[in-house]
């Protein structure tokens, strides 16, 4: 399980946008790259070419499910 003191220090980097913690992925909440960044063995996976990008409603779900807004 990731440290929440890590996590706060984590962001995307590709946009720098704060992550939030979904299970083993972390998924960024900038809107337009919707970034997902998988987690192997306590370790985050943060490198762009190795994530994936959601579907909009894919990544608007989980950003509710986290009470992250959505326009």
């Amino acid at each position: 399980m990731i440290d929440k003191d890590l996590l706060d220090r984590l962001c995307c980097p590709e946009t720098k946008a704060d992550l939030v913690l979904d299970g083993n992925y972390l998924v960024s909440v900038d809107k337009k790259t919707r970034r997902r960044y998988r987690i192997e063995d306590d370790i985050p996976i943060m490198l762009i070419e190795e994530s994936e990008q959601l579907s909009m409603d894919e990544w608007k779900t989980i950003m509710l499910k986290y009470g992250r807004f959505v326009d």
